[in-house]
């Protein structure tokens, strides 16, 4: 038996150079591959047998990029192998091109129903052999970087929390994702309701089909019937070719309706007949074409308040709700806020080369104490903003935005950042008459002094840093200087 000759140490410019593995019990021929692919800037390994290329390919050293095999072999044929290397794990996706001197029809037709990605006969042509390998290994190269980009994608849409909220959510998709019904998804702007479209797409049996968004809201009331069903070449002023619409699009997938509650009426009817048929035409044509497609509608509004008022069609409401999904805003689930927070940091980090940062624990507090009217897509923005103005390891409350949604107690406070010093004038605080002649605190007496000393506490906690403070508060840095100056609150306590 033969031993199995790994490829030479890569020099240092050619370290990202393919492998090649070349497996043949002809010396002269992995000789002569070995001399044409090396010419070309490729490493070659080489073996005489199967067995031997098999131990070759389960070295971790040597990161083979695509195998190059001979039918006939002493031993194991080349087409076993072939079919050994489809069944680990490990070389599964990897390339292999396949050789004969001998070759028969059944042989090429096994070979590429095994997944070769070539077959060509002995003698081998120089120009052949080259335009086959830069071939194959190109297809590879798209084939890793779409794999990647769809990875990162559904990286991307993955939706984030384990509250009991978010729990319910995941039921409810669970259970409707493998069925062909109506979903009509609701919750306020920023919630979530294309990650809720996606994940359900992703979950059923139409997955590998296309997967298509329409925003409603964007799009001019005069073109909606035009992207949705397509038109013809001429059909209107502007139409200079035939174009496809969103629903045949979507054929075989799944068509996402978002803002559907924005949507004309006289489009709406138009989808209820698609829903209902199953058959659209092109704007400028009488020609019906059948589309296969799962509608999945989302909104902001109240689409029952809109049929009662007449914008929105009742029986296109009826068909759309079959599945009521409602997205829980961020309000809803503040103990989702952290594993949010820290996956955004990363994300945002990694995708601007940015090493790691680590969020400082006050900051979890200071942002659940917040309204999040823009829900998700607000933190989102938060994090990564206080990501950017970070200038450590380390995310702290200093790098946190100011709440712009924060209740101001008084907007005449003057605007100031200094710190706290003995010369803050003690204020007069009138005492109120009590009408049962007692010494009991009135409500209002109780809330300042529960006001007063929590003001104290957080300030001794971040070292009397007034804007890491009001930050904290969740209230504007003038508003907190007056309370100070009201309270007579002063560094030295």
């Amino acid at each position: 038996m033969s031993t199995p000759t790994p490829p030479p140490p890569p020099a240092e410019l050619n370290a990202v150079a393919p492998t090649i593995l070349v497996v043949d019990d002809e010396k002269n021929i992995r000789r002569t591959l070995q001399l044409v692919l090396s010419g070309e800037g490729y490493q070659v390994a080489e073996a005489g047998t199967a067995e031997d290329g098999l131990a070759l390919l389960a070295r971790p050293d040597i990161p083979v990029d695509l195998a190059i095999l001979d039918v006939k072999l002493p031993g194991m044929s080349g087409l076993d192998m072939l079919e050994r290397i489809r069944k680990d794990d490990a070389t599964r996706e990897m390339p292999v091109i396949v050789i004969s001197g001998h070759a028969t029809v059944h042989d090429a037709v096994q070979a590429i129903k095994l997944g070769a990605a070539d077959f060509f006969e002995k003698p081998l042509n120089r120009e052949r052999v080259l335009v086959s390998v830069g071939n194959v290994l190109r297809t590879a190269r798209l084939v890793r970087t779409v794999e990647d980009m769809r990875q990162q994608i559904q990286a991307r849409y993955e939706m984030i929390g384990a509250s009991p909220p978010m729990q319910r959510l995941y039921k409810e998709i669970d259970r409707v994702a493998p069925t062909k019904a109506g979903v009509l998804i609701t919750g306020g702007s920023g919630t979530g309701k294309e990650l809720v479209s996606r994940a359900i797409h992703r979950l059923s049996p139409r997955a590998e089909g296309p997967f298509v968004k329409v925003n409603c809201a964007a799009i001019p009331r005069e073109l909606i019937e035009s992207e949705l069903f397509g038109h013809e070449r001429g059909s209107f002023t502007g139409a200079q070719a035939r174009k496809r619409g969103f629903f045949e699009q979507a054929h075989g997938g799944t068509l996402f309706l978002d803002e559907i509650g924005d949507m004309d009426l006289t489009a709406q009817a138009k989808v209820l007949r698609a829903l209902q048929s199953g058959e659209i035409s092109r704007v400028g044509s009488e020609h019906l074409i059948h589309v296969d497609v799962r509608v999945l509608a989302a909104t902001n509004k109240d689409l029952s308040k809109e049929v009662l008022a007449g914008r929105f069609r009742e029986d296109l409401f009826f068909r759309l709700n079959v599945f009521p999904i409602r997205c829980p805003s961020l309000r809803e689930r503040l103990e989702d806020i952290r594993a949010m927070s820290d996956a955004f940091v990363a994300a945002f980090c990694n995708e601007n080369g940015l090493r790691v940062k680590r969020v400082d624990e006050p900051v979890y507090a200071a942002l659940e104490s917040r309204k999040w009217p823009g829900n998700v897509r607000e933190l989102k923005n938060v994090i990564e903003r206080a990501s950017i103005l970070s200038s450590g390891d380390v995310i702290t409350i200093a790098d946190l935005p100011e709440d712009p949604h924060a209740n101001p107690f008084d907007d005449d406070a003057p605007e100031a950042d200094e710190e706290l010093d003995a010369s803050t004038p003690e204020p007069v605080m009138a005492e109120p008459p009590r009408a049962d002649g007692t010494t009991r605190m009135t409500l209002r007496e109780y809330r300042d002094q529960a006001e007063r000393k929590y003001i104290v506490e957080t300030l001794r906690a971040l070292e009397w840093n007034i804007s890491r403070t009001a930050i904290t508060l969740g209230v504007e840095r003038t508003n907190l200087h007056k309370k100070i100056r009201s309270y007579g609150i002063k560094r030295s306590e």
